[in-house]
């Protein structure tokens, strides 16, 4: 990855961690023939990964009757996308913690 493909899909990787209507817009913009960054595919996969698994593990969170429960799992995401919101900014591509390297290879085919 050069530094050129960095700053060229800078922003749609920084987009991708705004909702998961972010990873959408930033993976059609990035997937312009003249804009293609595996900078922001990698993380575009990484956002989509989060907000998939914060959804799917928020319905069942949401079950239980507990506000430790709840509020220790929203802590953990918001410690999850705020490291791969840095790393977006800080031009790393570094996977989140636990589940990071999971999404790389789950979703390999995306954006290439």
């Amino acid at each position: 990855m050069t530094q050129e493909d960095i700053e060229k899909g800078r922003n749609n990787a920084i987009i991708s961690y705004f909702t998961i209507f972010g990873v959408i817009i930033a993976y059609f913009l990035n997937n312009e023939d003249h804009k293609k960054s595996a900078f922001a595919s990698f993380h575009i996969r990484q956002s989509l990964g989060l907000w998939l698994t914060f959804w799917a593990l928020g319905y069942i969170i949401g079950s239980f009757d507990s506000w430790l429960v709840t509020s220790s799992f929203y802590i953990f995401f918001a410690v999850l996308f705020i490291y791969g919101f840095i790393n977006a900014i800080g031009r790393k591509t570094q996977s989140v913690p636990l589940v990071g390297a999971f999404y790389q290879k789950l979703f390999a085919n995306l954006g290439n």
